[in-house]
């Protein structure tokens, strides 16, 4: 199984886990599950940590590193994946949820999100 992480799974992953539900954990434990990281989420993460919303550097500093520790698998960003993004319908303006729908979609791959809003979107969503 493959699965895409939303932003605030990666953080709390590496934060513990402890905010993240069971089931969460479990797939991403889940010696079977291929865990993908998308770029949107090191970019979130650095646009976040240096306008002060997050305290984030040393992640931003070694986000490859961090990603290779926890045996997470990085999903670039493609044109497809930007196109997609692009051109999704309804009123969410997010690019980085926009971008993390639009993978999920062209991927086919549920993510990890305790978002909901992602479900108004067709996202398969495990939480």
């Amino acid at each position: 199984m493959k699965v895409l992480l939303d932003t605030h799974v990666l953080l709390w992953w590496l934060d513990g886990g402890s905010k993240l539900s069971r089931r969460a954990r479990n797939v991403i434990q889940n010696q079977e599950t291929t865990v993908l990281v998308s770029a949107v989420s090191a970019w979130e993460i650095a646009i976040k940590s240096e306008g002060g919303k997050l305290e984030a550097g040393p992640l931003v500093a070694d986000f490859h590193g961090e990603l290779e520790r926890e045996g997470f698998a990085e999903l670039p960003i493609s044109s497809h994946h930007a196109i997609r993004a692009g051109l999704l319908k309804g009123p969410h303006r997010d690019p980085f949820d926009r971008m993390l729908i639009a993978q999920a979609h062209a991927e086919n791959v549920p993510m990890i999100s305790k978002d909901r809003l992602f479900d108004d979107y067709g996202v398969r969503r495990i939480w």
